[in-house]
């Protein structure tokens, strides 16, 4: 999970990042002149902390958890469109939650939140997706998406708090990723896992300005381009068998078919971000060649971290098998550039060519299905190599794929040859010890693979030297076995091929060189913290650890070798990088270097630096298989170690070898898979100490000039085998079973004569008999007793007597055996008594057990007519009366005679275990010869192929062929071992696991040390024993040079256990150290002893404190130079009884102390074995002494104790890292004298709770100190003339400083203010209440403006709860609460908390002489522990991000409360639909401390059908608020005020609280002089220091009470306050499903009545009416074109309250044609508005079906939109105005000064002057209306309105109707006079002809008529004028 949000997580560092990003990630510089800290230059480059974040993902649990994602959805800004009805969608995970919908807006508000819980494991929770999509709900669901982002859970995660608080979301189109920005989504995000405190996500009060670009988050780079990761995919090797051979095994009975199959059919399948394409099945192929390329088109950058390659294979009938996965981390394989000079170093992601290789469960292949296979995809650690494939990896930008796959070209499968080259590595290791070594059935053999190279059980590999010979567990004396290898070492040696990689991993050894020499550094600077060096001492530290690290960096990276090595793209690329990241390093180093100042800080800047080089010390392309270790017992595989190749990879240069190449280490194997977890397995599957070695062949000498200790020898092996047959005797002839010489295994045949020694090799000597050495160990060796136990067998015909069987005697596995009697005592063993039946089993009084036949088993004690066998144990035991040193003398002989008998060892059968010795059972023996063989060629290949010459060369004789390639044995040989002796400190434990019920343990350590192991005493019931005992391990044998041994011991592993008396013990943890070496015993170091860290599986175990030391034991015969020749051991430790103790020196130092212990009481005790606990007693045990409190007589009347005070007077360490535990143990006294423990609690240091001795003179004035500071000597000649000289300067004051009379306390000027008191300000009465108290406290400022002028009081508004507050430390001051457990701790159970210890503990060294005087007590004036009555006032203010119980993502809270047994529900008063109730609400009750301690306050769902759910519940524990000395009863106040919103409402005055106080805390004071001054303690306090000006406030109290108040704030007391209280939920526990902000006041009745409550109901809304005339519209925007081609527009306006909805439309002005509308309309909207808070609420059902209205807090704004009306299509959009009543543009005066700029825009971020509707109450003007489909804002008119703000009483004074109906008044409206021209068309035929026809054509219709009369005249001129002429001429 590397580099979540890392390279492709930009969008998380989009701007983010240069925000905070500083220049050096230096320590801070201090400015010598202020001491204020220089603010560091900004510049964009903040790779440092994003790579430490990246380290937070990795490593996760795959372990399933609680967690819950909760998103809230604010609002958005300038979504693309004009008119929408925006919805958001958010999906997590496949749950898609989505929000209301909102009307005709691009800026909707939603204020949801949404709540997805999941039970996943955080690994898997990381890689889900968090989706955010905006939808326009009108449009058609196809391309209704207005924008979406999205990103995984993980880069959430990384982010600090794990949340994304208030970020705006970018939003862009997913398809089409080069259109920019669709809007923008403000959001807040965050996940919880158990146990993590929610954030906040209350708006902050600085918000209201909210600046998008510098709290933006982008997706990736903004611009989302469309990619291709191709994948070319080239070929696979080494792929496991998967299927069956049935069908091959049919194919060759019946004769068809052709030569053997592969049996595994692989295709290949890559993902990524959702997405896979498979390559094709090759069909029978373990080495596929598919060369293919596959594509997967992804959006990039992306935020999907990983790739995933798998092969699968390919099944007829059943679902396909995985044989592997591989996940490719994205961060390793591209780079966004940001590092190095410029962005082009930035690189695209990029891979190979190269091998990836598969790991999973074991290679061997079974029919059954295998219990690994989980491991094959890739959950948990693979076992095994699965094969690799070679592969390559390009990126292309700007294009999606067309066809997801294709084939590779020729040239590419060419050129990816070169790839392919190998060279011939060799792999050797050497097995030192094999210890605590679990399987003992069969011979134990360990094989080291790499890849398929070596493993021993793959028929298809060449058998190679890869295993250990098999070799029998011997018993090391106390309880583990060990292989017995003495003197001659397993070697193995495994030659593979690879290609030759090693510039790759020597450039990640030098990296991981680096970080082990700065974590070390790291360690021992902290050492040095911890022990507190003198700061010079931690410098020089310091400098030197930056030294080093500067070197180190510096030093150069591997190149690739041109000729040796072939690099890829992604190799340079990567070692530019790190190139440039440790030359940044070195840089900063030096930067550091000059300028820290603060250890702490500059320690901080490394492990940053240490992080960096962790990220970069990766390596993506690690082709080289891991080296895998695995103990094979018999043919099965029980335990693996697996070791990445790179660590023990050897090189010419030092600074690049592998850190483990050729050392000593010590492995711990581990079980393969999750069995352990699973099934709980304690025990160690075997440790090992070996050495391993890889590298080239030809290098190889490098490891035989490493081996200086010993002689490296090869052997040739084979065994020969012979059988008993009767009358015959032993013989090769006969039914064997196996060749006469064979390997050990017996599977193929290898007679002597047929080794010829390989090339280049020689026979040193001829062959000898080598006997198997763990045979000359008895089943007896190593123990002291030891039982023989022989069965003895009858049998029966039915209807017969019993009589012996056909084996009369027989072991337990019913093998045949000899008579007891004729059971030999072998020497040095006497017989401790006689053979004897063993009766204590399930037997009859005879001692047989009864079943019908002996083979199958089954035996019962009774006898039935059908049993026909029967058989009864006899036991005698033997016991050792040698010493070992005998022993070992009698060992050498017997391997003396044991070589003498010709070395056969036999067994029964030859699978069974042999034994060195014949018993008459044994029906086959064999023996073991060897042949040394010796190199004359350096290099050959001693170790494989001992080719001779097969009889047969037939293909189905498998086994000669395999023999063809038989493999030598190898030893490390050592002359002789050096002796030592090693000596165990335990001195004791504490917090160790509880193995009992009871809740305690009976705990004893086990060491195990090589071949030797030991135990402690047990300790009776107890977690934190002390042994105090020296173990000794004698006459230890090491083979090896002691310096080596010096440089690198063995480790001693310590494992815990819990006796049982029954059943076996159980493990209670282990932990591993190494003992300090001591060549010279006369060495005067001494060890120290540690506490070491106990772990049991996952969890933690405690602690053990122990110190080892390993002597070299002298030989007095060794010369005077040799090593040997040391002094004496020194003196064994003094004995107590048979133990040895811990010795002087190392035993912590002892010194006489004081625990006093406050034992006040217990709680909330948990009822046991069904009974309640009431009379419990209290038991403390520290260091061996106990002491026993007194009997409580009933919990139910008073839990507390009668006697608090119990006292220690001990011996106990004097340095507190060695201090014992505390055990508190409680009791309950039961009739008949029972007293079970009923809990326990475990308190592991006592360090917090040391103190100083109570001097008995001085006391008084130490306390006085505490009361304030001291004033100094001359304090007293002022006391006695202050009161008089304090009051003349009172009443100089006021005038001097010359404040109006106003601001003079009521007090002193009575007559002057009553006149004013009478007429408060209504305004300020009603603004000002509670709220505008805890608003100005919050910071919304704008929420109680008129009470932040008036300057009253603020309260402290806790961001949680009260017992966190640092300076309440939980109130434990007066005593603390321990919780006490029982018993076992399962993990399944909830909670193992049975109740509560309250006390409290002091502890303080007394003198060393028991006559000194002891020191006075520290417990003193303790409060009376009797029972007080007291009213508790609990007030609940609000809600805060409740989880939600209603499909509708809301919730219906209401409050319970219950304390003892009184509950108060105020289900009626639930506050529907809503997840951030406002409550204010109190309620009172009377309880009893401390019987009824704890308040719950709840907060349930109201349902009206099911019952009532919980959300959450908080609990509060009242004593200790009552008992607590900063008085956490009821929170000072600010002011003593008598009345008004700050009225004191304590039960007793300030003046009494301090007098309380100062009794207390021993404070001699208060005195008063006056009312002016008082003296508390040494200091003297006057009313004129804290009260330079006169308070404000009319309502305060006296001077005197006002005085003591100011002198309580200066002590360390409870203010008036609010805390915040998480709410958990017992269905998920852990994970807070919300918080409440409340606080409890509690009032002793017997201090007298408590003050008046404050009055916190909620606030109220008023009703407004909103009056808008639309008097016209100007300059509107002409949409339309009349039948004659003109421009113009039917304009109407509408309006509404956004969030009301309910829409007011004007008339229509028809035909504008110049965008002129005349209306005089009226509008009127009523709503209800909350002044104080400046929010309008709205209340309205949310479906017609719903119950309850859902109230919301809107902000008050006013959409004015202007339309032009269609009669027969949609009404055309013109524009928009949207104007917030608060917050408003002025209105132009004049149209012409009317323009879109008037109004603000965040985009350009404008300053635009605004006013409040609500303080104009009227205002009249012209406001731009404009249109941004486009996505910038156009002017499309402008509407002249006046607006007028009522309240609902004026509105009914003065009415006026809406539109332009009836009452039609203040003011009356005329009918608008429009223009003629402004009518419908088809309404007015007369009017359409006047004004649209006459008024566009009428000089036509004038033309056309002149033109007409023209033409008649001319008519009838041409007509008339031939007559008139004639006539003319007649008549002329």
């Amino acid at each position: 999970m590397a580099g979540k949000g890392q390279v492709l997580g930009e969008s998380l560092l989009g701007e983010e990042e240069e925000e905070e990003e500083e220049v050096d990630p230096g320590p801070p510089q201090i400015d010598p002149a202020t001491g204020q800290v220089i603010p560091r230059p900004k510049k964009k480059k903040r790779r440092v902390n994003k790579m430490g974040r990246r380290k937070l993902l990795e490593n996760l649990s795959n372990k399933p958890t609680d967690f819950q994602i909760r998103v809230k959805v604010l609002e958005a800004r300038q979504l693309q469109g004009g008119n929408i009805q925006p919805v958001a969608k958010v999906t997590v995970a496949n749950q898609t939650k989505q929000t209301r919908v909102k009307k005709s807006t691009n800026s909707p508000s939603w204020n949801e939140a949404f709540f997805f819980n999941f039970k996943k494991s955080p690994a898997d929770l990381m890689d889900e997706l968090v989706e955010f999509k905006v939808f326009n709900s009108k449009k058609l669901r196809s391309d209704s998406l207005i924008g979406s982002f999205k990103c995984d859970v993980g880069m959430v995660y990384l982010e600090p708090r794990h949340s994304f608080l208030h970020k705006w979301l970018l939003l862009s189109d997913p398809e089409d990723t080069m259109s920019g920005a669709k809007g923008y989504l403000k959001v807040c995000v965050c996940v919880i896992g158990p146990g993590d405190e929610a954030p906040s996500f209350k708006p902050v009060a600085s918000e209201e300005s909210d600046d998008i670009e510098s709290n933006l988050l982008r997706p990736a780079g903004v611009q989302l381009q469309p990619a291709t990761f191709t994948l070319k995919l080239y070929r696979a090797e080494d792929i496991p068998r998967m299927d069956s051979a049935f069908m091959q095994g049919v194919k060759k009975v019946f004769g068809i078919g052709e030569e053997q199959k592969e049996l595994v059919d692989p295709y290949f399948v890559f993902s990524f971000a959702g997405k896979e394409v498979q390559s094709k099945i090759m069909y029978n192929n373990d080495h596929p060649d598919w060369n293919q390329i596959l594509k997967i088109g992804i959006q990039f950058p992306s935020m999907c971290e990983r790739l995933k390659f798998i092969v699968r294979d390919w099944d007829r009938m059943t679902e396909d098998d995985i044989v592997g996965t591989h996940y490719l981390p994205l961060s390793l394989m591209c780079s966004t550039g940001e590092f190095g000079p410029g962005p082009e170093d930035g690189f695209l992601p990029t891979f190979g060519p190269s091998f990836v290789n598969f790991y999973g469960s074991t290679r061997e292949y079974s029919d059954l299905p295998d219990e690994y296979d989980d491991l094959n995809l890739g959950k948990g650690e693979g076992v095994a190599y699965r094969g690799r494939a070679l592969v390559e990896i390009q990126t292309t930008l700007g294009e999606l794929p067309e066809v997801p796959v294709e084939d590779i070209n020729n040239d590419d499968i060419l050129r990816v040859q070169k790839f392919m080259r190998r060279r011939k590595y060799k792999l050797h290791a050497a097995f030192l010890n094999a210890t605590m070594v679990s399987a003992i059935d069969a011979p134990v053999e360990f094989e080291v693979s790499i890849g398929n190279y070596g493993n021993k059980l793959d028929e298809n590999t060449a058998p190679c030297p890869s295993t250990t010979q098999p070799t029998n567990a011997v018993f090391d004396g106390c309880h583990y076995y060990f292989l017995p290898w003495s003197g001659t070492k397993p070697c193995v040696v495994v030659e593979s091929s690879w290609e030759d990689i090693s510039f790759r991993l020597e450039g990640l050894n030098l990296l991981l060189k680096i970080i082990d020499t700065l974590e070390a550094n790291i360690e021992q600077v902290r050492i040095g913290i911890k022990a507190k060096l003198p700061t010079p001492e931690l410098a020089q530290l310091l400098i030197s650890l930056l030294d080093q690290l500067e070197q180190d960096c510096r030093k150069k990276l591997p190149e690739p070798t041109p000729g040796r090595h072939v690099s890829n793209e992604l190799d340079r690329l990567t070692r530019d990088y790190r190139e440039f990241e440790l030359e940044t390093i070195a840089n900063n180093v030096i930067k550091l270097k000059t300028s820290a100042t603060d250890v702490l800080e500059a320690m901080a800047e490394v492990e940053n630096y240490l992080q960096i080089l962790k990220n970069i010390a990766k390596e993506p392309q690690n082709s080289m298989p891991d080296v895998v270790i695995w103990m094979i017992s018999g043919d099965k595989r029980l335990a693996y170690y697996r070791i990445p190749a790179n660590e023990v990879l050897w090189s010419q240069n030092p600074d690049y070898i592998g850190r483990l190449c050729g050392r000593l280490q010590t492995l711990q194997l581990k079980f393969p898979g999750l069995k352990a977890e699973k099934e709980k397995v304690s025990e160690v599957p075997a440790m090992l100490r070996t050495k391993i070695w890889l590298g080239l062949a030809n290098e190889d000498d490098a490891w035989h000039r490493m081996q200086t200790e010993g002689e490296l020898a090869v052997y040739a092996e084979t065994y020969e085998n012979q059988c008993n047959i009767p009358v015959v005797g032993w013989t090769k002839k006969g039914p064997l079973g196996r060749p006469k010489w064979s390997d050990s295994q017996g599977k193929c045949s290898l007679p002597r004569e047929s080794f010829e020694p390989p090339p280049g090799w020689r026979w040193e000597g001829d062959w000898y008999v080598s006997p198997e050495l763990s045979m000359l160990f008895d089943k007896d060796a190593g123990h002291k007793t030891y039982m023989e136990e022989c069965y003895e067998m009858h049998s029966r015909l039915p209807g017969t007597s019993w009589g012996p069987a056909t084996r009369p005697w027989t072991d337990v596995k019913g093998d045949e055996m000899a008579p007891k009697d004729s059971v030999d005592l072998p020497p040095g063993w006497v017989w401790e008594d006689v053979w004897q039946i063993d009766l204590s089993r399930a037997v009859d009084e005879e001692g047989w057990e009864y079943c019908v036949e002996s083979t199958m088993g089954g035996y019962g004690p009774v006898e039935k007519r059908y049993h026909l066998c029967r058989r009864r144990r006899w036991v005698r035991t033997r016991k050792l009366v040698e010493d070992a040193k005998q022993k070992k003398h009698k060992l050498i002989q017997e391997k003396k005679i044991e070589e003498a008998a010709e070395g056969w060892e036999y067994a029964p059968l030859f699978n069974l275990k042999f034994h060195a010795t014949e018993r008459t059972m044994d029906m086959v023996r064999r023996r073991r010869w060897h042949r040394k063989m010796i190199c004359e060629k350096k290099g050959a290949d001693c170790y494989f192929a001992m080719k001779f010459e097969g009889k047969k060369k037939d293909e189905d004789d498998k086994e000669d062929f395999n023999a063809a390639y038989a493999a030598p044995r190898m030893f490390l040989t050592f002359k002789k071992p050096f002796k030592y002796q090693m000596r165990a400190y335990i001195y004791q434990a504490r917090d160790l696991l509880a193995g009992d019920e009871t809740g305690l343990s009976d705990p004893y350590a086990r060491l195990s040390f090589l071949t030797q192991s030991s135990v402690t005493e047990k300790k009776e019931k107890s977690l934190c024993p002390t042994w105090d005992q020296t173990l000794i391990f004698e006459e230890l044998e090491i083979y090896g040079d002691p310096r080596a041994i010096e440089e690198n011991p063995p480790e001693v592993m310590i494992e815990l256990f819990d006796y049982d008396k029954f059943g076996s013990n159980e493990f209670l943890g282990r932990t591993k150290a190494v003992p300090m070496v001591k060549l010279d015993p006369a060495d005067a170091r001494m060890p120290v002893l540690q506490w070491y860290p106990i772990s049991r599986g996952q969890e933690d175990g405690g602690e053990l404190l122990a110190a080892f030391e390993l002597f070299l034991v002298p030989d007095k015969n060794a010369s005077m130079e040799s090593l040997l020749a040391g002094s004496d051991l020194p003196f064994l430790p003094p004995k107590k009884g048979d133990l040895f103790l811990v010795p002087n020196g190392i035993r912590p130092v002892m010194q006489r102390t004081a625990i006093e212990v406050l034992c006040w009481g217990v709680r909330n005790m948990q009822k046991f074995q069904l009974s309640a606990v009431t009379s419990p007693s209290i038991e403390f045990e520290c260091g061996g002494h106990v002491q026993e409190s007194n009997v409580i007589k009933s919990t139910k009347k008073n839990p507390n104790f009668t006697e608090n005070i119990l006292f220690f007077d001990v011996m106990l360490p004097r340095e507190e890292l060695y201090m014992p535990p505390m055990n508190i143990r409680v009791r309950d006294h039961r009739q008949f004298g029972r007293k079970p423990t009923v809990g326990i609690h475990v308190l592991k240091s006592l360090e917090e709770f040391r103190c100083d001795p109570v001097q008995a003179e001085l006391a008084e004035d130490d306390d006085g100190v505490q009361g304030g500071l001291v004033n100094g000597g001359r304090g007293g000649e002022h006391v006695i003339d202050m009161p008089a000289e304090e009051r003349k300067v009172e009443r100089k004051s006021g005038p001097q400083i010359g404040q109006p009379l106003k601001s003079f306390p009521q007090l002193e000027l009575p007559a002057l203010f009553r006149g004013k008191q009478e007429e408060p300000d209504p305004v300020v009465d009603e603004e000002i209440d509670w709220w505008s108290k805890y608003y100005a406290s919050t910071g919304q400022t704008h929420k109680c403006k008129k009470y932040i002028e008036k300057g009253q009081d603020k309260i402290e508004v806790y961001q949680t709860h009260l017992e966190d507050v640092d300076f309440t430390n939980g109130f434990s001051d007066f005593c603390s609460t321990f919780e006490l457990q029982r018993g076992k701790d399962e993990e399944d159970e909830e909670s193992s908390v049975v109740g509560e210890f309250k006390g409290g503990f002091k502890v303080y060294p007394l003198p060393p002489d028991p006559n000194d005087e002891m020191p006075s007590k520290v417990f003193t004036n303790l409060p009376s522990s009797t029972p007080e009555e007291c009213i508790v006032r609990v007030y609940v203010i609000c809600g805060i991000d409740f989880q939600p119980n209603d499909t509708s993502g809301l919730a219906d809270p209401y409050i319970e409360i219950i304390l003892g047994n009184k509950k108060i529900s105020d289900r009626d008063n639930y506050k529907p639909n809503t997840i951030d109730p406002v409550f204010g609400q109190m309620f009172e009750l009377t309880t009893m401390l401390p019987v009824q301690k704890d308040l719950t306050i709840r907060i349930k769902d109201y349902d009206i059908i099911s019952s009532d759910d919980v959300i959450g519940e908080t609990t509060i524990d009242l004593e200790n608020r009552y008992l607590s000395k900063v008085r956490a009863t009821c929170g000072l106040q600010k002011s003593y005020c008598i009345a008004g919103v700050n009225q004191w409402r304590d039960c007793i005055k300030p003046r009494q609280i301090l007098e309380n106080y100062c009794k207390q805390n021993h404070v001699s004071g208060p005195h008063f002089y006056g009312n002016n001054s008082v003296k508390v303690g040494k200091k003297i306090h006057n009313l004129a220091d804290y009260e330079p000006n006169k308070p404000v406030d009319p309502n305060v109290g006296p001077a005197d009470e006002r005085l003591a108040l100011h002198v309580l704030h200066t002590l360390p007391m409870v203010k008036e306050h609010v805390e915040t209280r998480p709410l958990f939920n017992p269905i998920q526990p852990g994970i807070e499903q919300g918080k409440i902000q409340m606080w409890v006041d509690i009032f002793p009745k017997s201090l007298g009545p408590p003050g008046p409550p404050f009055n916190i109901e909620a606030r109220k809304a008023k009703d407004y009416v909103l009056r808008i005339i639309i008097w016209n519209t100007v300059d509107v925007v002409l949409d339309e074109e009349s039948i004659t081609g003109e421009k113009m527009s039917d304009i109407y306006v509408k309006g509404w309250v956004s969030g009301i909805d309910e829409k007011q439309k004007t008339d229509v002005h028809y035909r504008s044609l110049d965008g002129e509308g005349n209306f005089n309309w009226r509008f009127i909207f009523p709503f209800s508005y909350v002044p104080a808070e400046q929010v309008m609420e709205v209340r309205k059902k949310e479906h017609f079906w719903s119950l309850d209205e859902t109230v919301q807090h809107l902000q008050p704004n006013i959409v004015i939109q202007v339309w032009d009306n269609d009669k027969f299509s949609m009404d055309d959009f013109l524009g928009t105005v949207s104007l917030n009543l608060n917050a408003m543009p002025m209105p132009a005066k004049k149209a012409s000064s009317c323009k879109v700029s008037m109004l603000p825009d965040i985009t350009t971020g404008s300053e635009v002057k605004l006013v409040s509707l609500f303080e104009q109450k009227r205002l009249r003007g012209f406001w731009p209306v404009y249109n941004d489909d486009t996505g910038t804002r156009t002017l499309t008119g402008k509407v002249e309105m006046e607006m007028e703000l009522v309240s609902v009483e004026e509105a009914e004074e003065r009415p006026a109707g809406q539109g332009q109906e009836e009452p039609n008044m203040n003011p009356k409206l005329d009918p608008p006079k429009r223009p003629e021209t402004s009518f419908l068309w088809f309404t007015s035929p007369w009017k359409t002809l006047r004004y649209i026809i006459w008024r566009n054509y009428k000089w036509y219709f004038i033309g056309f008529l002149v033109l007409l009369l023209i033409l008649l005249l001319v008519f009838l001129f041409l007509y008339s004028f031939p007559g008139e002429v004639s006539q003319w001429i007649v008549n002329g």
